[in-house]
């Protein structure tokens, strides 16, 4: 696990100072002090490097729409999440100049683009068998693929529309407030499209 931090915190320096298509896997081996072949062990795509902690951001996802209490739909479980780990200052929600660098790199590269996306239909489509399990409904419910849709798209106007403000402002609180606005208008409506569903 050691070393695999140290593989992801070299490339992501690097990845940054340089941008993501001018370092090659040869330069992150020789600053993280490793082989090549283990940087491939911990890491076959290069931009896995860059998005290195999107499984722990999933995870966060399952576990608030399989841990939630009786009484609390799948959606709400999501906007309750947004609420939390905005109350909590969790990590993921820190907004930094840092973080605008790093959408910034990934916004100059096409690999990292086409990955972002091919990571979204994945995610959507890992969420919607959660949807779908959780709430007793069979596997491919197209109600519970279009509630993996809804919600997962609010959270990226949310995210996208927060990192703007803070951009503009410096200002972490507002941009915040932003977040959870457009996450508490974006779940309503979804709430709305699913209504006599199970998953609202």
């Amino acid at each position: 696990m050691a070393t695999r931090q140290s593989i992801s915190d070299a490339a992501t320096r690097l990845f940054l100072e340089r941008g993501f298509d001018a370092v090659t896997i040869d330069e992150i081996a020789a600053a993280a002090d490793v082989g090549r072949m283990t940087v491939f062990n911990h890491f076959p795509r290069k931009e896995d490097m860059f998005f290195d902690r999107e499984e722990e951001i999933q995870a966060l996802a399952f576990e608030a729409v399989r841990g939630r209490r009786p009484g609390v739909s799948p959606i709400e479980a999501s906007r309750m999440l947004a609420h939390d780990l905005v109350t909590r200052d969790h990590e993921f929600m820190l907004l930094s100049d840092e973080t605008r660098r790093f959408i910034r790199t990934a916004m100059n590269s096409d690999a990292l683009k086409a990955r972002a996306r091919e990571m979204r239909d994945d995610f959507t489509r890992a969420l919607a068998i959660v949807l779908a399990e959780t709430s007793n409904q069979p596997t491919g419910d197209p109600n519970a693929h279009l509630a993996a849709g809804l919600i997962v798209s609010v959270w990226d106007v949310a995210f996208s529309e927060a990192q703007k403000i803070f951009d503009r402002t410096q200002d972490a609180g507002e941009a915040k407030r932003c977040f959870v606005a457009i996450i508490d208008r974006g779940i309503a409506g979804a709430a709305v499209a699913l209504a006599e569903t199970a998953y609202a």
